[in-house]
C-alpha cells in the first residue's frame, strides 16, 4: 500500500462546500539570532533574549480543492506554482516546510494559495508567519472535520521544529513566536529545558502598543534578503568562539531594552536601540547595505534609533523615535527611498492579534 492508502485523508469534497484560511502576522526585531539553538543552549545561563514586534501586514493562507491524490501551492512572489501526488511531495524545494506541514496532517485534495500584506523577502519573518498560517488552517480543516484543534503552543512547536529540520537546524523561533501570538514580547530561550523551551513575557498591553505604534518607523529598502546564508555565518563565527562576547554584550543590551520598552521609557528604548545598533555595526557588518546604513545614520542624525529587521543585507529598516523626530524622519525616509525600486514607507502598527 501506499502513503495515499494508509496515512491520509481526501478533503476536496469538503472543500468544495468550505471556505477554510488563516492569517498570521509578521514582524520586526531586536535580539534576533539568539533564538537559534546553537547560540541559545550552551549559554542558557546568561537568560538568552529576543524581543520583536508583530506588526499588521498579516500572510494569509487559503484552502481550496484540488485534485484527489495531489496536493498544489503558490504563493505571491514566486514565478511557478508547484503540484505533487501526495506520496511524493517535495521537502527540499522552496516550499518544503510547507508540504511538510500537510504530510504531517494527511491531507490531499486540496490547494494553498498564501497572499501577504508584506513584501516579498523582506526580512520581516514572512516564510514563518505564512507557515504558521497555514498549519492554524489545516488545523482548523482538521477540526471540521472531526479532529482536534491545536493550541497556540502546539501551532508554534509544530511550524518551528518543520521549519528549522529543512533548515538544517539553522532557524529560529521568534519569528513563528510573533505570528502565533502577537503583540510586543520578550522571549527567552530554554531549549535545554523539554517542558518550556521559551518563557513569554507580554511587554505592553493595547494601550502601550498604540504609544509604540506612534513613535515606530518602518521601511521596506527595496533589496530583497535572504537569511540562511547570513545566519550561518554568524553561527560559525559564535561557534568557533570569534564573536561570542559580542553576542553576550548584544544579548544585555536587549534585556534592557526589553525593559526601557515595558517601563514605557521612549528615551531610554532610543538609547538602547542605537546602541545595539552600534555593536552590529562592529561585528556583523555585512547586515547592512549601502541604502540601510543611510537609513540608519539618519535615524540618529534625527535623534532616533534605527535597526535591520531580522538578519539584514536589505530587506526591511525599522526606527524608534519621539514623535516630532519619526516625523522628520519619515519625510527623510521617504525622499531617500523614493529612487528605489519597490522601496517604500510600510504604512503599520503593532499587531494585538496572532494568528487566526
Amino acid at each position: 500500500m501506499g502513503v495515499t492508502e494508509t496515512m491520509t485523508c481526501p478533503v476536496q469534497k469538503f472543500l468544495t462546500h468550505n471556505k477554510v484560511e488563516a492569517s498570521a502576522p509578521c514582524r520586526i526585531d531586536s535580539g534576533g539570532t539568539w533564538d537559534i539553538r546553537a547560540l541559545a543552549l550552551p549559554l542558557q545561563q546568561i537568560g538568552p533574549i529576543s524581543l520583536n514586534v508583530a506588526i499588521n501586514l498579516r500572510t494569509t493562507v487559503a484552502l481550496s480543492p484540488y485534485q484527489d491524490g495531489k496536493v498544489s501551492i503558490s504563493s505571491e512572489g514566486f514565478t511557478r506554482d508547484e503540484a505533487f501526488l501526495i506520496d511524493n511531495l517535495p521537502f527540499n524545494s522552496p516550499f518544503g516546510p510547507f508540504f511538510g506541514a500537510i504530510s504531517w496532517f494527511g491531507f490531499h485534495g486540496l490547494k494553498i494559495r498564501i497572499t501577504s500584506q508584506s513584501p516579498v523577502r523582506s526580512a520581516l519573518g514572512g516564510s514563518s508567519t505564512a507557515l504558521v498560517a497555514l498549519v492554524k488552517a489545516l488545523s482548523i480543516l482538521s477540526h471540521r472535520l472531526g479532529g482536534r484543534l491545536m493550541q497556540a503552543r502546539d501551532i508554534l512547536h509544530l511550524a518551528y521544529h518543520l521549519e528549522d529540520a529543512m533548515a538544517g537546524g539553522y532557524c529560529g523561533m521568534q519569528d513563528h513566536a510573533a505570528a502565533v501570538y502577537g503583540g510586543v514580547n520578550q522571549w527567552n530561550w530554554y531549549y535545554g529545558d523539554p517542558k518550556a523551551p521559551f518563557k513569554r513575557t507580554r511587554l505592553l498591553d493595547r494601550k502601550g502598543q498604540q504609544e509604540f505604534s506612534r513613535r515606530l518607523l518602518v521601511a521596506y529598502s527595496g533589496k530583497q534578503h535572504v537569511s540562511s546564508h547570513i545566519n550561518r555565518k554568524w553561527i560559525k563565527d559564535f561557534l568557533s568562539g570569534h564573536t561570542r562576547k559580542e553576542w553576550i554584550k548584544v544579548n544585555e543590551v536587549v534585556q534592557c531594552l526589553a525593559q526601557s520598552i515595558k517601563a514605557r521609557d521612549w528615551g531610554r528604548t532610543v538609547s538602547l536601540l542605537r546602541e545595539e545598533m552600534a555593536l552590529r555595526r562592529e561585528f556583523t557588518p555585512e547586515s547592512l547595505i549601502p541604502i540601510t546604513d543611510k537609513l540608519v545614520a539618519q535615524a540618529e542624525a534625527e535623534a532616533c534609533g534605527a535597526r535591520f529587521a531580522g538578519a539584514g543585507k536589505g530587506g526591511t529598516m525599522w526606527a524608534f523615535g519621539e514623535l516630532e523626530a519619526i516625523e522628520r524622519l519619515k519625510q527623510k525616509w521617504e525622499s531617500t527611498l523614493l529612487p528605489m525600486k519597490g522601496a517604500r514607507i510600510l504604512d503599520c502598527a503593532v499587531d494585538p492579534q496572532g494568528v487566526n
